[in-house]
């Protein structure tokens, strides 16, 4: 199957340029796309274009992911409604090693015939005077075709805000980035968001008019739920696929908390499963929605692709022991993300000095019983449990040596209720 064949049957193919597909039909070619250098991670939104990357590499073309450590200087205004902060030279080289790291996650840079290939336009953009820039490329450009550019006009259409010069010139940079990677490493493939297309049919222009080059382009949705929200955002914020920034466990309840909707479209867009296993779990999901069938299969798959197997199974843990799964093994740092959500109580750490603390008291503190009696029938009843294992003795005491890293107890009464315990001092 030919890329954009693999594409549009996905969902991902928003437009292409008129003879792209014949282009990349006819052999093998370079193909790229920007990403640029905003954070020192990328996230969940940018998983469609390095999807897009995956799949050419998959068809025989190379992919050449280009990182804008030049273009993150000036600033994108496609898609925004005001001027971008600046990031300066060190952030935005900082940010580019990054993403060059989790990108090694899904593009192959060590296959013989077609490895993926990584760049930094700051390589190039970094080096060129403003006096050679404005001859060599900007005579190519019409400021009357520039202003006609949808990113621009909406600017313009803002009086609050407008543009500056310095995103007015956007466009140019990156459609000479386009030149530069044909001359360098014979690419002749742009790809991107659909927000991209001025700047992708600017470079094609531009290769042409410079080099007499025919370029072609290709771009993906810009993605949304079903509910009309923006992809990627939750009420915790942006999901990041840095592990220090979203847990693999925040990351996998993200994947597994998408609504029925979306998620078997999710399965075409995110994941490499073939159209006969996404049909089968898209069946399984229409004969019992309950099990969520297209959730766990998205989840898994994603989960593992940016975080390995063992980040998978470390979330797969977490997720249970939210349902009276094991917390053997789990770290204060997950503890307290898994359990971030649930009744929680600071008590001192001298209160578990000596003999320790009394279960009673504890489980009263905790908020887990409303009097020591309460607490002493929910041991009797064996509904109590802490860290795991249930509690027998009404008359016992919890020293320090039972708190996860020294920090945490998780009470559990019942099969969902749980109450957490952090020790201070």
């Amino acid at each position: 199957m030919s890329l954009l064949d693999e594409l549009a049957w996905r969902g991902l193919l928003q437009d292409a340029t008129e003879h792209a597909a014949d282009h990349l039909s006819g052999g093998s070619r370079v193909c790229y796309i920007g990403f640029d250098p905003t954070a020192s991670s990328l996230h969940v939104g940018t998983l469609l274009p390095i999807m897009g990357l995956v799949h050419a590499q998959r068809a025989g073309h190379t992919p050449i992911a280009l990182v804008g450590g030049g273009t993150g200087l000036i600033g994108d205004p496609s898609g925004k409604s005001e001027e971008r902060q600046l990031l300066t030279p060190e952030l935005a080289a900082e940010n580019a090693e990054g993403i060059h790291r989790q990108l090694e996650s899904f593009l192959d840079f060590e296959v013989k015939s077609n490895p993926a290939r990584m760049r930094n336009n700051l390589d190039w953009l970094g080096k060129v005077s403003m006096v050679e820039f404005l001859r060599d490329v900007g005579k190519h450009f019409s400021v009357n075709a520039m202003m006609r550019k949808e990113s621009v006009k909406r600017r313009l259409e803002n009086e609050a805000t407008g543009i500056s010069f310095t995103e007015f010139s956007y466009q140019m940079l990156q459609a000479w980035d386009f030149v530069v990677l044909n001359e360098r490493e014979g690419c002749t493939v742009q790809m991107g968001g659909s927000d991209q297309w001025g700047n992708i049919t600017a470079g094609i222009d531009l290769l042409r008019r410079m080099r007499g080059v025919q370029g072609h382009g290709a771009v993906l949705p810009l993605l949304t739920t079903s509910s009309g929200t923006k992809f990627g955002k939750t009420e915790a914020g942006t999901v990041w696929l840095d592990p220090e920034r979203t847990s693999p466990f925040r990351f996998y309840q993200f994947w597994i908390n998408q609504d029925d909707a979306d998620a078997v479209q999710y399965l075409r867009y995110f994941t490499l499963l073939d159209r006969a296993r996404i049909e089968e779990i898209a069946a399984d999901q229409e004969a019992e929605p309950f099990r969520r069938h297209a959730q766990k299969a998205l989840a898994e798959e994603v989960t593992r692709r940016v975080h390995g197997q063992d980040g998978l199974a470390r979330a797969l843990q977490a997720t249970q022991a939210l349902f009276g799964g094991s917390i053997e093994g789990l770290g204060a740092g997950e503890i307290a993300d898994i359990f971030a959500d649930v009744p929680s109580v600071t008590l001192p750490k001298s209160d578990f000095d000596g003999e320790g603390k009394g279960v009673l008291s504890l489980l009263t503190e905790a908020g887990a019983a409303t009097s020591n009696g309460d607490a002493r029938r929910a041991i009797e009843g064996g509904g109590i449990y802490l860290n795991s294992g249930r509690v027998e003795d009404a008359g016992g005491t919890i020293g320090l040596d039972r708190a996860i890293d020294g920090r945490f107890l998780v009470v559990r009464k019942g099969k969902k209720s749980y109450f957490l315990v952090e020790i201070e001092g």
